[in-house]
C-alpha cells in the first residue's frame, strides 16, 4: 500500500508540477493563470489533452510544438518531472503526517520561484504571499521543537539577507530576501542558516560554470532563486544529517 500511495504522490506531483510552470511563469507577467487557456508561445495553438500530459507529452513530440515544430523549453519537462520525484519523495519519507503538508506546500513554493527565477530573474511577492500564511498555519499543526525556532528563524533569514543586501548596495534581490523568511518559517534557525551557506556554495559553482559556458563576465546576473531552492530542499530532508555530518568531520 505504501508503494501505491508513493506512486499515487508521484502522479500528483508530476499534474501539479504542469501546473506549476504556469504559474511560474505568468505570475511574474502579472497574467492570468486560468485566461487564455495553455497555448504555443510561438503559433499560439491551444493546447490539447495530448499535449498536456506531463512529461509524456514532451518525449512523445520530441519537444517541439505539435503544430508549428518550434522548439519547447526542456523547462517544463524538468519541473514536472522534479515536482513528481519530490512529492513521492516527502511521502516516503514522512507519510500521513501533519508534516507532510508542511513539505507538499515548501516544495510547491521552491518549484514555482525556481521556475519564475530562471524565467525573469525575479521571485514575485505575489507568490510568498500567498504561501507565507499558508506555511505559517502548517507549522502550527506541526510544530519544530522548539517551536518558537521558526518565528526566530524567519526574522533571522530575512535580517541576514537585507543586512547582505544593505552592505552590497542592493547585490542581493529584494525576492531572495523576503523567500528567506519563509524558509525560517518552515526551517527553523540553524537550518536557514545551513540553507544560506548551501545556497551560496551552490550559486558559485553553477554560476562560474553557466558563465564559462556562455562566455560572459563575472559582472553578468546569474539567477540565484535555483540555487536557493536546492539548497532548501537537501536541508529540509537531510539537514540534520549534514549537521551531524559537520561535527563528526571536525
Amino acid at each position: 500500500m505504501e508503494i501505491a500511495y508513493t506512486v499515487f504522490a508521484f502522479i500528483f506531483g508530476l499534474v501539479f508540477g504542469s501546473f506549476y510552470n504556469v504559474v511560474g511563469l505568468r505570475v511574474p507577467k502579472k497574467e492570468s493563470i486560468v485566461s487564455p487557456p495553455s497555448h504555443c508561445t510561438n503559433c499560439n495553438r491551444r493546447l490539447t489533452a495530448l499535449d498536456l500530459i506531463p512529461v509524456f507529452s514532451y518525449l512523445f513530440l520530441r519537444g517541439k510544438c505539435r503544430n508549428c515544430g518550434v522548439k519547447i523549453s526542456p523547462i517544463y519537462m524538468v519541473t514536472e518531472l522534479g515536482t513528481g520525484v519530490l512529492f513521492a519523495f516527502a511521502y516516503w519519507q514522512i507519510g500521513w503526517q501533519p508534516e507532510l503538508a508542511v513539505a507538499l506546500l515548501f516544495i510547491s513554493l521552491l518549484v514555482i520561484i525556481n521556475v519564475s527565477d530562471i524565467a525573469y530573474m525575479l521571485i514575485p511577492n505575489k507568490i510568498l504571499l500567498f504561501f507565507a500564511p499558508l506555511l505559517m498555519i502548517a507549522r502550527i499543526f506541526a510544530p519544530l521543537d522548539p517551536w518558537w525556532d521558526s518565528a526566530l528563524g524567519a526574522v533571522i533569514g530575512f535580517g541576514i539577507l537585507l543586512l547582505i543586501a544593505i552592505i552590497s548596495n542592493g547585490g542581493m534581490g529584494g525576492g531572495d530576501i523576503k523567500l528567506f523568511f519563509v524558509i525560517g518559517l518552515v526551517l527553523g534557525t540553524m537550518h536557514t542558516l545551513l540553507t544560506l551557506f548551501l545556497a551560496s556554495v551552490i550559486g558559485m559553482v553553477v554560476g562560474i560554470i553557466v558563465l564559462k559556458v556562455r562566455g560572459q563576465g563575472r559582472k553578468t546576473p546569474v539567477p540565484f532563486g535555483p540555487s536557493i531552492a536546492l539548497a532548501a530542499v537537501l536541508v529540509y530532508f537531510y539537514g540534520n544529517s549534514i549537521v551531524d555530518w559537520y561535527w563528526r568531520f571536525f
